[in-house]
């Protein structure tokens, strides 16, 4: 697997996950938050399926 976040977008996806996350506590309180776990994994791990799949990728340092 080769990593196809960059940093910025690695950032944007944790706060992102984090948020959806926070709302299972606060907010509407539905169990659609969960969604932001696989957000925040797919950040840490720095490899996007979906991005691999069309062909895109964030990284810069990566794609050279």
């Amino acid at each position: 697997m080769e990593k196809n976040i960059g940093t910025i977008d690695k950032i944007v996806r944790i706060l992102v996950g984090l948020a959806l996350i926070a709302l299972v506590f606060v907010g509407p309180q539905t169990p659609w938050g969960w969604i932001g776990v696989p957000v925040i994994l797919i950040a840490l791990v720095g490899w996007c399926p979906l991005y691999k799949l069309v062909g895109f990728s964030s990284c810069k340092k990566c794609s050279e």
